[in-house]
Order: C-alpha cells, then sequence, then structure tokens
C-alpha cells in the first residue's frame, strides 16, 4: 500500500497527520508521499482536494480509497484495514 497525503507546511492537522501515518501505518505501508498542495496547486485541482489533510490509500499502483477517521493511531490503522479489504473505489 502506498499512502498520499495532500497537506500544507501552515496547516496544524497536517503536521499531525504527517507525524500520525508512518507510525499507524508502518507495518502495512510501503511507501508515505506528501503533496503540498500550496506549491502543487495543479494537483490539488485535479484531485479535487478541497479539504486538508485529505489522505489517499493506493494499492498496486491503483486508487483504492481516501481514508477518512480521527487523528489517532489505532484509529488509522483499523479504518485503513477496513478500506484496504473492502472493494476499491472510484478514483475520484
Amino acid at each position: 500500500m502506498a499512502v498520499v497525503l495532500f497537506s500544507t507546511p501552515g496547516c496544524g492537522a497536517c503536521r499531525t497527520w504527517k507525524r500520525l501515518l508512518p507510525q499507524a501505518l508502518a507495518d502495512s505501508a510501503a511507501a508515505f508521499h506528501e503533496v503540498d498542495v500550496s506549491e502543487a496547486t495543479g494537483v490539488a485541482r485535479y484531485f479535487g482536494i478541497f479539504h486538508l489533510p485529505t489522505v489517499y490509500l493506493y494499492l498496486d499502483g491503483q486508487f483504492h480509497a481516501e481514508l477518512q477517521c480521527e487523528a489517532m493511531p489505532d484509529a488509522i490503522r483499523d479504518k485503513a484495514h477496513e478500506l484496504l479489504t473492502a472493494p476499491p473505489q472510484d478514483e475520484p
């Protein structure tokens, strides 16, 4: 699994998620990527990112789901596992 965090440096919640994601998903994520939407505005527009932070999960190179849950390691781990065992969602 690959994890993509869309964020900006000035966002406190973004910094929290950036710290928590590797901790919560260390056993299941092969890669963590961060997209600074203040620098990559075209990417943010392409994916329709309106709220920060936004976290996307990819499996085998394909979009699988958007991770939405409480910013706590156990909640992140449990929700990611739930999303990855479900069928993939349509790409945003």
